[in-house]
């Protein structure tokens, strides 16, 4: 008869929570590693049995006096878990040397130790047993039903008085914009997650648990208040259990409703001020965050409490992990663990709800952690947390894939897994992407607009053009007057007479003698400003550039005033198109004159325009001269509108193409928006994305 290994002398035995079909668990806590595991009926039933120290007798011994029928394999496959946990006391060099192989492989290398330790520091500060000990009774309050009742009616009454000034409650916000008014809020948000926290740790007290510690945990440098309430899986019942797990929320949503019924009776004041800041950062961080089921908060235990189900995440994850691998590969193997097909369905869509959710959390705290430190820094850190959270997880599901292979055959989830997966690889590998699509706006060929040049108002000397008015070069279309021009011309001309007067008397008069040259230069400077008012006086006589149709938003009437620079008329080019299309850097070296366009404009009566490159700016546009194609104005291309100049700079590097030779027909009567593809060397979108991501690095790492 071969002796059974001893158990552990510090391990501990509790009941359990029965499972959703009624059979009893109960829970083995290691304390040395302060883990808990949870068996079954057949694996207690077996160690207590454990002095008899002969594996058959035990078996032979649960059979006889139990409903239960077990087999060596049943007992074997306990002492293995045992073995493999730890649970069982080391004797022998082998133990020994197993162990110290455990702990050598356990060890992290000093990069692993620096990852583990920036992405998760816990900070252990404070042993509360004795202080929860002796306040205990103070809590015990809000463990009454009464206790609640008073809850439920000051958050009523709060939230009527303030619906009835929900404007002034709303504009408080505004208070709180400036550094003093964000430290305020981090006050707030740490008295309500202290209070939080003890929340936790007095219910966990009330039903029988020990609370080691209360601490610090930095998350990426984030610090966040946390309570060991491990033994909470030794409370046998889920109503308790899940009391724990609330008792934090539920100790927010307390403050928060007084402090809502405080800011509505408190005078202005900092009181009222803290009121605010607590009424409103309590529950909004508290259903945010602690509420959400999808990382281990709060909402996470809440729910493995309502499920009954311990290590929620791992489990889910499995269904998730093996219904993916039986759509894409269909491998036949049984689900993970006995469960209802509703539950099941619902820890499939959990699952994956959890990666989603995940992927934009640890995205946005690797952009945050980017964005904190100087380029370089930030740049590594980033690729770290990208690596660890999301890259990882994937390779690590495709290399688990790999190894499985051999137990791949082809049916039908193969044949479909294989078609999709080399359509895609054909999409994205392949270089059949040939076009480059970009913003562009087609035009007439030849189109000017013509302005007033001064404040001036229209006269009646000449016929007014009309809209849609045909007219040739050099045929007036209006004439303007300006009295201020006319006066200065006029002042002008008098100063210019007067000047060559005296030049003429110059000889015969001893005082414009003595003047000498310089009433020369005079009377030549009088000439010169007298030709600039009359050039400017001509230039009120709005003439047509070439021939073309007249174009104006409405028709002029004599007598009508117009300030400087206003937009009189519109003269179009009988035919001809021509246009402007606007690329990236990425695409700059794809372009080359005499590609071949296809315009389509973003009104559909147009339909597609084919036309031809005829040339591409090697020099970036510094300002955007089309706002109908910037950001600011509902266009595509990203712009900032400078301050003082009120100009379009485009906010990445952004190249024009001249676009020309279009089809000569009769020309469009203005600017039309719409998108051209441009003809350029074919190019797979993997060599696009993988051209873009070292463009990235190499300008965010300064090389």
């Amino acid at each position: 008869m071969s002796r059974l290994p001893p158990l552990r002398q510090e391990l501990s035995l509790t009941p359990g929570a029965t499972t959703p079909d009624g059979t009893p668990t109960w829970m083995l806590h290691d304390p040395a590693s302060n883990r808990f595991f949870q068996i079954g009926w057949p694996a207690f039933e077996m160690l207590s049995r454990w002095p008899i120290d002969d594996a058959e007798a035990i078996v032979a011994s649960v059979n006889a006096q139990t409903t239960l029928t077990l087999t060596m394999d049943d007992f074997e496959s306990l002492v293995r878990m045992l073995h493999h946990q730890n649970l069982l006391v080391s004797a022998s060099p082998a133990d020994t040397g197993r162990l110290s192989g455990a702990a050598s492989a356990s060890k992290l290398s000093h990069a692993m130790w620096l990852l583990k330790h920036y992405l998760m520091i816990r900070v252990p500060l404070w042993r509360p047993m004795p202080f929860l000990k002796r306040f205990a009774r103070y809590a015990e309050i809000a463990f009454r039903p009464a206790f609640w009742a008073v809850v439920g009616v000051v958050a009523l009454t709060g939230l009527v008085l303030v619906s009835r000034r929900w404007d002034e409650f709303i504009h408080t916000f505004h208070g709180y914009a400036d550094l003093r008014g964000l430290l305020a809020i981090g006050l707030a948000i740490g008295f309500a997650k202290v209070l939080h926290e003890f929340g936790h740790a007095f219910t966990a007290h009330r039903y029988g648990c020990r609370v080691p510690t209360m601490g610090v945990a930095l998350l990426v440098m984030v610090p966040v208040l946390y309570t060991d309430t491990t033994e909470a899986w030794k409370v046998p019942g889920r109503a308790e259990r899940l009391r724990i797990g609330a008792a934090g929320m539920l100790t927010e949503l307390t403050l928060a409703a007084f402090a809502t019924l405080a800011w509505s009776l408190l005078p202005d004041g900092p009181m009222r001020a803290g009121a605010f800041l607590l009424a409103t950062t309590t529950w909004i961080g508290t259903l945010t965050i602690n509420a959400s089921p999808f990382m281990r908060f709060d909402g996470y235990f809440l729910l493995s409490d309502w499920l009954d189900m311990p290590n929620l995440h791992d489990r889910a994850f499995a269904f998730g992990r093996w219904w993916m691998h039986e759509r894409l590969f269909g491998l036949g193997a049984p689900q993970p663990e006995p469960c209802a097909p509703r539950r099941r369905r619902f820890l499939i869509a959990f699952t994956f709800a959890t990666w989603l959710y995940r992927l934009v959390v640890f995205f946005s705290i690797a952009l945050i952690v980017y964005h904190t430190f100087f380029r370089a820094l930030g740049l590594a850190l980033f690729c770290v947390e990208f690596g660890w959270f999301i890259a990882r997880p994937i390779v690590r599901e495709v290399m688990d894939t790999w190894h499985a292979r051999a137990a791949l055959r082809w049916c039908r989830e193969t044949r479909r897994t294989a078609v999709v997966g080399a359509i895609l690889l054909a999409f994205f590998v392949l270089p059949w992407h040939g076009g480059v699509g970009a913003p562009a706006v087609l035009g007439p060929l030849r189109a000017q607009g013509l302005y007033a040049p001064e404040a001036s108002y229209v006269t009646a000397d000449a016929p007014i053009a009309h809209d849609g008015q045909h007219v040739h070069a050099g045929d007036v279309l209006a004439v303007l007057a300006s009295p201020d021009l006319t006066h200065k011309l006029q002042t002008a001309q008098a100063d210019e007479a007067l000047l060559h007067w005296q030049v003429d008397q110059q000889s015969f008069d001893d005082r414009l003698l003595e003047q000498g040259v310089a009433l020369q230069r005079r009377w030549d400077a009088a000439r010169e400003t007298v030709t600039g008012l009359t050039a400017q006086v001509a230039q009120l006589t709005l003439r047509a550039p070439f021939d073309g149709l007249v174009q104006t938003d409405e028709d002029l009437a004599a007598g009508t005033w117009l300030p400087r620079g206003e937009h009189v008329f519109d003269v179009v080019g009988p035919k001809g198109v021509k246009g402007e299309a606007f690329i990236g850097e990425d695409d700059a070296g794809r372009v080359m004159p005499g590609d071949r366009v296809t315009f389509v404009s973003s009104l559909p009566e147009l339909g597609a325009v084919g036309c031809t490159v005829t040339a591409v700016d090697r020099v970036n546009v510094g300002t955007l001269d089309v706002p109908s194609l910037a950001s600011i104005y509902g266009g595509p291309l990203p712009v900032q509108q400078q301050p003082g100049t009120r100009q379009l700079v485009p906010l990445a590097a952004t190249y024009r193409v001249r676009i020309d030779d279009c089809p000569a027909g009769k020309a469009w009567p203005r600017e039309i928006v719409g998108t051209a593809t441009i003809g350029g060397a074919r190019q797979s979108f993997a060599w696009r994305g993988l051209k873009w991501l070292t463009s990235v690095f190499e300008r965010e790492s300064g090389a």
